[in-house]
């Protein structure tokens, strides 16, 4: 959990590194789990738990060594240097080689020491994955909810560091033990087991395209899920927390069953193809269940709001209403059954029953398999690099490929299709000798598939529902960057068009709100804006409203969404007079990358660089409101050059005036510069007043006059060199983004009996 967002300063937060890391990850885990499983089998039982042991200290002593390298090395010496991404690729393997390659060899050198016989294979190989992989959902869910809150990154990853030392030492005393051990005979009650129907190399295929599918569909569920929870950085540690849970409890309560199974390899097969079939299937039920049911009704209405849940209230709410259920205000009741079903039900829902077939198939695959003790390890080697290596190959091509060409809806009925793969095994391994029973049970499994595939939502159906609207009233693009949609709203006789981005409300058209003004403001101030960067897109009006100077001759667009552009060129010509003038302007670029890795590596220098509007709690939003990037925009100022910010909390206010010797404060709109800068309203109201400027604002219908009024009027706070900052230390920096993960908040506190102040990204 920690390594991969530290990683991500170096590569960037889009789709394409978190991809890469992702495959480098796990492609260590694949190299270690061969060499563990042909280690294991050549090892005494003292010899494993050692070599157990040697692994733990391995990793640790990376972990201790982590923050500095990655962080210390990669992002602040590498990060500046434009590399190809081969290169960057390559970095992140070399760096996540080492304690990835000890992970994976830990799996096999310990099902070695635990397994007597070929017949408890399931049992203690099963059980030995089962809580390993618990394990892993308790961190995922313990480091973003609770320790990166409470000590930050690098105080996470000492915890874990400690706990492989924990391990370490536990293995080392177990081993002085080992030599007592001596092989048991066969076990009792391990029923006869049937000849296997596919020989090792065609169970390794298999294995192989288990992984594809249920990495594909984790990251089919990421997107979905992102939309459902609108994009915070609790949403992948809620997911994985989920979906290794199922694993964990699927091979717990299998590695006693398979033990009794006859047939493990048909068992195995028929969880397999349930996996993709539930997926649909439950998909199907949520989407056409949300205007239906009764029990989805404050879902649906989520989901069609502008705003997230707020998080630290709705996790208060819910601790009251379980203790004191009959007596709170009824704001407090619907937003603990709110929380309850964003990151309980709905997810446990999807994810769950999917997850457990996963669980539950690996132990009766290893009872299928293991035949030999003598080649035990080899085999648990051999099957979790086959699985391993597919999930690589899952990640990458649906990531890359399949959500960019196919979108969410269609990448599923691909998954689906592959799916059916093992319907069709099975029926060829149930009736191997009965030609009729095997075309009927292939017939059985397409029409189990084209069913399922007929239920599944159309892309246009499910991403209206999961914005609570009808399909014609969106627009949306999809790729492996995210989702972008357009949503047309009704204000008493007023029509707007919403942009949303992963499911969370951006910003709105026609121009006119705060994100116009972020633009503007700073773009009238400067005495010659020539060259100006935005972060983000969302409708264009912090882009629109940051154009419109005459001496601009550059605006550079950074945005991490690719296909958000798409869907504002996809509105009717001229139906936005604003964005129909911003998409012709020929002074406006667009790169679409993560915005602080393009601003670290491009060594360009702007005139004004600022971020459009983003929510303290969004997903990444601590990479725009740390210490550590807000030097990064003094860095990138020309002379004079502003840097610019939405403040939405107190801490970001501080970190920014932390960094920048000259502030110019508007309320929450912040504007810093190495150099002194001077607040001459007449200068400002001439600049208005020029007749570029009157046309590029009037031929959106604003009068900008009447949009920066009340900051012109009220005028800037002034904080200069001079000012008192020793106070500011309670600031959002790389390794402890304080704001994104709620950290200045206790969820342990009582709930409010009010509703809470909704966050404003200014529409």
């Amino acid at each position: 959990m920690v390594w991969q967002r530290l990683l991500t300063f170096f590569s960037g937060a889009d789709v394409y590194s978190v991809t890469i890391i992702v495959a480098a990850f796990m492609g260590g885990l694949g190299f270690g789990s061969l060499a563990g499983g042909h280690l294991a089998d050549r090892l005494h039982p003292r010899g494993r738990l050692l070599a157990f042991a040697l692994c733990e200290a391995a990793i640790s002593a990376f972990a201790f060594v982590s923050v500095p390298l990655i962080y210390g090395v990669l992002y602040l010496r590498l990060g500046e240097r434009p590399l190809p991404s081969a290169a960057v690729a390559a970095v992140l393997f070399l760096t996540l080689l080492w304690p990835t390659f000890f992970m994976g060899l830990s799996l096999p050198l310990l099902a070695r020491v635990l397994t007597e016989d070929a017949p408890r294979s399931a049992e203690r190989i099963g059980a030995l994955y089962g809580w390993n992989t618990l394990g892993a959902a308790g961190g995922a869910l313990t480091t973003v909810w609770i320790l990166a809150r409470a000590l930050g990154f690098g105080g996470s990853i000492l915890v874990g560091a400690l706990l492989n030392l924990a391990c370490a030492g536990a293995a080392l005393l177990l081993a002085g033990r080992a030599g007592a051990v001596t092989e048991t005979p066969p076990a009792a009650g391990a029923a006869p087991l049937e000849r296997t129907p596919f020989r090792l190399p065609a169970w390794i295929a298999i294995y192989s395209l288990s992984g594809f599918l249920a990495l594909s569909l984790e990251i089919l569920w990421f997107r979905l899920l992102g939309t459902l929870l609108k994009s915070n950085s609790f949403t992948f540690a809620t997911l994985l927390g989920i979906y290794l849970g199922g694993l964990g409890v699927g091979a717990l309560l299998a590695s006693r069953w398979a033990r009794r199974a006859r047939r493990p390899a048909l068992t195995f097969l028929l969880l397999q193809s349930g996996i993709p079939l539930y997926a649909g299937l439950s998909l199907g039920l949520l989407i056409y269940g949300l205007p239906r049911f009764a029990a989805l009704r404050p879902l649906a209405g989520y989901l069609g709001g502008y705003e997230t849940l707020e998080l630290d209230a709705a996790v208060r709410a819910l601790q009251r209403f379980a203790l004191r259920a009959g007596s709170v205000a009824p704001f407090t009741r619907d937003l603990a059954r709110q929380f309850a079903l964003l990151y309980g039900a709905v997810p446990l829902s999807l994810i769950g029953p999917p997850t457990l077939l996963m669980g539950m198939s690996f132990p009766y695959l290893q009872r299928a398999v293991q035949t030999d003790l003598a080649f035990l390890g080899r085999r648990v080697g051999w099957l979790q690099t086959a699985n391993i290596v597919g999930s690589m190959i899952g990640a990458g091509l649906t990531g890359v490929f399949l959500l960019h060409r196919l979108g969410t809806a269609w990448s599923l009925r691909l998954l689906l299709a592959l799916g059916a793969v093992f319907l069709l095994l099975f029926a060829r391994a149930r009736w191997p000798a009965d030609a009729r029973g095997r075309w009927l049970g292939y017939l059985g499994a397409l029409l189990a598939t084209g069913v399922t595939a007929l239920v599944s939502p159309s892309p246009a159906v499910l991403w209206a529902r999961l914005h609570g609207t009808t399909p014609d009233r969106v627009l949306f693009a999809e790729d492996g960057s995210g989702l972008a949609l357009l949503k047309e709203e009704r204000e008493g006789t007023r029509e707007t068009t919403v942009v949303y981005v992963n499911g969370l409300g951006q910003s709105s058209l026609p121009y006119g709100g705060y994100h116009t003004l972020l633009g503007a403001l700073p773009a009238m101030l400067h005495p010659r804006p020539e060259r100006i960067a935005i972060i983000g897109l969302g409708s264009g009006d912090t882009l629109f409203g940051a154009a419109g100077r005459p001496e601009t001759t550059r605006v550079d667009c950074i945005e991490i969404v690719a296909c958000q552009l798409r869907t504002l060129e996809r509105l009717p010509p001229r139906r936005y007079s604003g964005l129909d003038l911003l998409l012709r302007d020929g002074r406006v670029g667009y790169v679409f990358a993560d915005g602080r890795s393009q601003l670290m590596r491009g060594q360009e220098r702007y005139d004004l660089i600022e971020a459009d509007a983003l929510r303290a709690g969004s997903a990444y939003s601590g990479n725009l409101y740390s210490r550590e990037y807000f030097e990064l925009l003094r860095r990138r100022l020309r002379p004079g050059g502003f840097g610019v910010t939405w403040a939405p909390t107190r801490r970001v206010r501080d970190t920014f005036v932390s960094v920048f010797p000259h502030v110019l404060k508007f309320q929450d709109t912040l504007i810093g510069s190495n150099e002194e800068m001077v607040f001459d309203l007449d200068a400002v109201r001439a600049r208005m007043r020029d007749p570029f400027v009157r046309s590029h604002y009037g031929r959106a219908g604003l009068d900008l006059e009447e949009l920066l009024a009340d900051a012109l009027e009220r005028g800037p706070t002034v904080i200069g060199p001079e000012a008192d900052r020793t106070s500011l230390t309670d600031i959002n920096t790389d390794l402890f983004p304080r704001d994104e993960y709620l950290a200045s908040k206790s969820f342990l506190a009582g709930a409010e009996e009010r509703r809470p102040a909704q966050g404003s990204a200014g529409r």
